[in-house]
């Protein structure tokens, strides 16, 4: 990796971070935009973790802390910067964000077709807890 910087993101990153979820994310959820990431980091301002090689986003992930749970969303890495070790790099930042906030245990939402991250997720160390499922249920707007 040539000079990797790991950052939170500014609100001025925002139009460049929903540009890269396209390319480098696998799927997308109903608070994947402007609103949403803005609604974010006016809560927690230092959630949204970037990672930078030569001024240009290679990678993001989200580290939630809630007070109680740690959880982990948009571990997301270019398609053509993949295995370098930049996933890596926003995990350890995750999850040092999440021990000094006095977190206990992350949590990733993985998708099941995404056999890919879950070869990432397993070699990071996390595995699946197969006697949860999750529930959901879209709010009104």
């Amino acid at each position: 990796m040539s000079d990797l910087r790991i950052r939170a993101a500014a609100p001025g990153d925002l139009d460049t971070v929903l540009a890269f979820w396209k390319t480098a994310a696998e799927g997308t959820s109903i608070s994947d935009d402007r609103e949403g990431v803005e609604r974010l980091l006016a809560r927690d301002a230092e959630a949204l973790i970037l990672a930078e090689e030569d001024e240009e986003l290679v990678g993001t992930v989200i580290a939630g802390f809630d007070g109680w749970r740690c959880h982990l969303y948009r571990l997301a890495v270019h398609p053509e910067r993949r295995r370098r070790g930049i996933g890596s790099a926003l995990l350890a930042a995750a999850e040092e964000r999440f021990t000094a906030l006095g977190g206990r245990r992350a949590d990733a939402m993985v998708l099941v077709r995404n056999e890919t991250a879950q070869h990432a997720w397993s070699a990071a160390g996390y595995g699946p807890e197969e006697q949860w499922r999750r529930w959901v249920k879209p709010l009104p707007s």
